[in-house]
């Protein structure tokens, strides 16, 4: 079984150690590498390739924030986990705006981090999680939503809250392939299909997989040559 290659920031070498430590022994986790800051962070990670980074919010020399998004930009397939002293809702919108997969604070427990490290690498979004049970968090991020629905282009859109594989579908999606196609390209089943489309359409906030298409279209997530 390959191992999940795993890539840790934060100003701090004894927490650095500290995770190392609870996870690094791991079967399953390969622990690649660390730094202190963003921008060291940034220019590892390209050349390391991780599945999953986690990072403190707070770093010198670019945040946490800004070292999500470049990092998403750039290498998209890699899940990012923010990491902050304290829960903060301000930071968890922040987080969801620059695409992080999740959110924990530096208290969570080792076998909840491991979790979420598992099912970020899987290419699950768990942030969302996390926005079901903030009320105040969610309205904002609907409100972009819907804001975003009223205008093509955006300076600061939301990242696509979608995992890798209902990205992937919705794709062929907009090449205009049936499910039965995309489960025959992606070898997996009808059903499978379905559950991710069920998914996809939730999560957009949509009725029906040509609107799920166009709300792609328009923020960028998705191209049809």
């Amino acid at each position: 079984m390959e191992k999940i290659k795993v890539f840790a920031v934060d100003e701090h070498i004894l927490f650095r150690q500290g995770v190392r430590a609870s996870i690094g022994s791991e079967p399953d986790i390969d622990w690649i590498g660390e730094a202190a800051d963003g921008e060291e962070a940034f220019e590892t990670i390209s050349a390391l390739s991780p599945d999953v980074v986690l990072t403190d919010v707070k770093l010198p020399s670019m945040d946490g924030l800004e070292l999500t998004r470049k990092i998403r930009l750039r290498s998209p397939g890699v899940g990012v986990v923010i990491m902050s002293a304290q829960e903060d809702e301000e930071l968890l919108f922040q987080a969801i705006k620059v695409g992080a997969a999740a959110y924990y604070t530096k208290s969570v427990r080792p076998e909840e981090l491991l979790s979420g490290i598992r099912r970020v690498a899987q290419g699950e979004y768990l942030i969302n999680e996390s926005v079901l049970t903030r009320p105040l968090v969610a309205s904002r991020v609907l409100k972009q939503f819907r804001d975003l629905s009223l205008i093509e282009h955006e300076i600061e859109p939301l990242f696509a809250p979608l995992s890798s594989r209902e990205m992937e579908i919705l794709d062929y999606i907009a090449r205009g392939n049936s499910n039965k196609e995309i489960a025959r390209a992606l070898k997996i089943s009808d059903q499978t299909v379905k559950n991710h489309i069920t998914s996809i359409l939730r999560k957009l906030a949509v009725n029906d997989r040509t609107q799920a298409v166009v709300f792609a279209l328009r923020r960028g997530w998705i191209k049809v040559d």
